[in-house]
């Protein structure tokens, strides 16, 4: 393990640094002997040493390369396990070649944790689930139902492809540096039956952002441009509709 080696603030590093913790992690995750896992950001190998010994195959994207000689010393000896040396923003995962869905894991920066939701909700098609280490409020966000002050574009986004459970909050005391805030470990099952519904993913996407993107004002003024093409009450709020009403109004508003 890469002993040595201190967390980058500029790659937003927080080393998981708790045995117990990653356990619990790995547990939740429950990979099988059947299971193709691909790990974003095994920083120093706490989480990657347990799927490693589960999973049928395990590949582990990393970019800081000063862990690199740490991870190949650990795992070298280790036949199911392969060290990718990127950043995982650059990698598409249909280049891996695999004949089954992937399984997609990580304990990841803050700081990109939407544009990696976003390239992975992207690449799904691919991918069996994503459980991810985030922070305690973006996780609350992903489950948060119409509504509630957390429910919002990735909720609607997330919740539209995907079952989406938080399954436990995380102490920052088990990390390295310790955050300033709790994480949450959260889990998306991707299903294709609600997204199967959507006339146009594109537009889908653009009118919940517009939407969203005036959150406290009513549809009628957030999405005033398309008022005149729909019977759909404008009258409410972005957080007042349903994933199902979205999908619907999306449908009614698209025009080929």
């Amino acid at each position: 393990m890469a002993v040595g080696v201190k967390a980058k603030q500029s790659l937003g590093q927080n080393f998981l640094v708790d045995d117990n913790m990653a356990r619990k992690i790995v547990d939740a995750i429950n990979p099988t002997a059947d299971d193709i896992v691909v790990e974003i950001g095994p920083g120093k190998g706490m989480i990657t040493q347990f799927l490693q010994q589960r999973a049928k195959k395990l590949i582990s994207v990393e970019i800081d390369q000063r862990l690199y000689d740490g991870l190949d010393i650990m795992f070298k000896l280790c036949e199911n396990f392969e060290l990718v040396k990127k950043d995982f923003l650059q990698i598409d995962l249909h280049d891996f070649h695999f004949d089954q869905k992937i399984r997609v894991v990580g304990n990841i920066p803050y700081n990109i944790t939407s544009p990696i939701m976003f390239k992975i909700f992207g690449q799904r098609d691919v991918v069996q689930d994503l459980t991810l280490l985030v922070q305690k409020e973006v996780g609350q966000r992903v489950v948060s139902q119409p509504g509630g002050k957390d429910y919002g574009i990735l909720a609607v986004l997330s919740q539209t492809i995907a079952d989406v459970r938080l399954l436990f909050t995380v102490p920052p005391t088990v990390f390295q540096p310790r955050p300033k805030v709790d994480s949450a470990l959260i889990q998306l099952t991707f299903t294709n039956e609600r997204a199967a519904k959507i006339k146009n993913e594109k537009f889908f996407r653009e009118i919940v952002k517009k939407a969203f993107g005036l959150r406290r004002k009513m549809l009628r003024n957030s999405l005033k441009d398309f008022a005149e093409q729909t019977s759909f009450d404008f009258t409410r709020r972005p957080e007042q509709l349903s994933v199902d009403e979205w999908i619907e109004l999306a449908n009614e508003l698209f025009t080929p």
